[in-house]
């Protein structure tokens, strides 16, 4: 084959071989990231919604023995003694 016509195919095998397809690893980051922000996207989505509609949360009742010991504390003298 002439050298000139080798010269001539290379740069277009070359182009059309760049211009094929996406590069795997691009695709990858790109999913992997689209599912990254739409994950934390959610998250403050439903925590904003939870804020607004829930209902505060309860707080556990305070045991008799508990409420015996801070009188006490403040002098206050139970009942009865």
């Amino acid at each position: 084959m002439d050298i000139e016509l080798l010269h001539e195919l290379r740069p277009k095998a070359v182009n059309e071989v760049e211009a094929n397809g996406f590069n795997p690893g691009l695709i990858v980051l790109l999913v992997i990231g689209g599912l990254l922000i739409s994950f934390l996207v959610g998250n403050y989505v439903l925590y904003t919604y939870a804020q607004k509609n829930l209902p505060p949360k309860k707080k556990k009742p305070v045991s008799k023995k508990k409420m015996k010991r801070e009188r006490l504390k403040q002098g206050v003298a139970p009942p009865g003694e």
